[in-house]
């Protein structure tokens, strides 16, 4: 544990972080655009829980402070719990027994000051179906991939956050 807390002390750690994030990203933009895999609305929003991971990485990275840090693990669980609950939501669309239970929306729902798919329609334009889940890999599709990742990156999270406390403690009463 002590290595943990070490470790997520440094810049290393975030860049490690940031590189993971950003390394599916692409991987997202290959599958839209390389394998044509249109990306649903679902699919979005799991991809803005991805940059939310990204963006958390990145503010420990630019200054490396208690509070930075801080802030970095707020966002870090957030885009993470959201990202498991979208995930959890699209295979519920894809599982479902009644094809018209769950539709999803077409156009994202981003805030009016924030309207991300108007801006960057090449990465926040839903264009494809929710119920697409052509692409599998070791017979997992997509959705269940990004709830395994999510729930990683929220393992990881978990530790790196006892480690602090652990350490923290130890250390104020050491």
């Amino acid at each position: 544990m002590q290595w943990i807390y070490e470790f997520s002390q440094q810049k290393r750690a975030w860049a490690l972080l940031s590189i993971s994030a950003f390394a599916l990203l692409i991987t997202a933009l290959y599958f839209q655009y390389a394998m044509d895999l249109l990306p649903c609305i679902k699919c979005i929003y799991q991809r803005t829980a991805v940059i939310g991971v990204l963006m958390a990485a990145v503010i420990p990275l630019l200054y490396n402070h208690t509070y930075t840090r801080l802030a970095a693990y707020s966002v870090w669980a957030y885009s993470c719990f959201e990202g498991i609950r979208v995930a959890r939501e699209h295979l519920d669309i894809i599982f479902a027994s009644n094809p018209f239970a769950n539709i999803c929306d077409i156009v994202p729902n981003f805030p009016s000051l924030l309207p991300l798919h108007e801006w960057f329609p090449a990465i926040f334009a839903a264009t494809g179906d929710c119920n697409e889940n052509s692409w599998q890999f070791s017979g997992i599709g997509m959705a269940s991939w990004m709830q395994i990742i999510f729930g990683v990156y929220l393992a990881i999270l978990t530790l790196v956050l006892l480690a602090n406390v652990w350490f923290g403690l130890v250390k104020r009463n050491g």
